[in-house]
């Protein structure tokens, strides 16, 4: 087991995160690493009026933590691997940044791939040589085309940390 090593996986609505979520789960349970789930609530247009901005932020809350609670319990019953829930505020990279530096145990960023065309803002950046953070951690990007079984059949022959 690898004392405190943590795979973080940015956790949104796409219709791919969760077979990258899959991957991730399941390679935190071979390596007996943490699993962390990482939710950016982006920063919305202002309301003209401050309760409506309230309430706005309280729905963007309140979606973020039944999205997280939803996909922990999915993962709980796919490979009995308990998640880290996260929530923040900001804009995604720098959010991701911010909590990879945070945290030294964070090994390894899954993220997942957009079907057809552009790969999604967050892969793009990879592959721009933006990286995420001021030290070095590896990402997995998970191909949009995977099937979670894929996914699954993959991050158990990984070698584990």
């Amino acid at each position: 087991m690898s004392a405190g090593f943590a795979c973080l996986v940015v956790a949104d609505e796409s219709p791919e995160f969760p077979t990258a979520l899959s991957y991730a789960a399941n390679m935190a349970k071979a390596g007996g690493w943490r699993l962390i789930m990482l939710h950016v609530i982006e920063p919305s247009e202002p309301a003209p009026w401050v309760t409506v901005s309230e309430e706005m932020k309280r729905e963007a809350w309140q979606n973020a933590e039944n999205l997280l609670e939803r996909f922990a319990a999915e993962v709980w019953a796919e490979c009995g691997v308990t998640t880290e829930k996260m929530i923040v505020e900001g804009e995604v990279r720098p959010e991701i940044r911010k909590y990879i530096d945070a945290d030294a145990n964070v090994k390894l960023l899954v993220l997942a791939a957009a079907p057809g065309g552009a790969p999604g803002p967050l892969v793009s950046a990879i592959a721009k040589g933006h990286g995420f953070g001021q030290r070095g951690v590896p990402v997995m990007i998970v191909p949009a085309g995977l099937t979670k079984e894929d996914a699954r059949a993959l991050s158990e022959r990984a070698p584990p940390a």
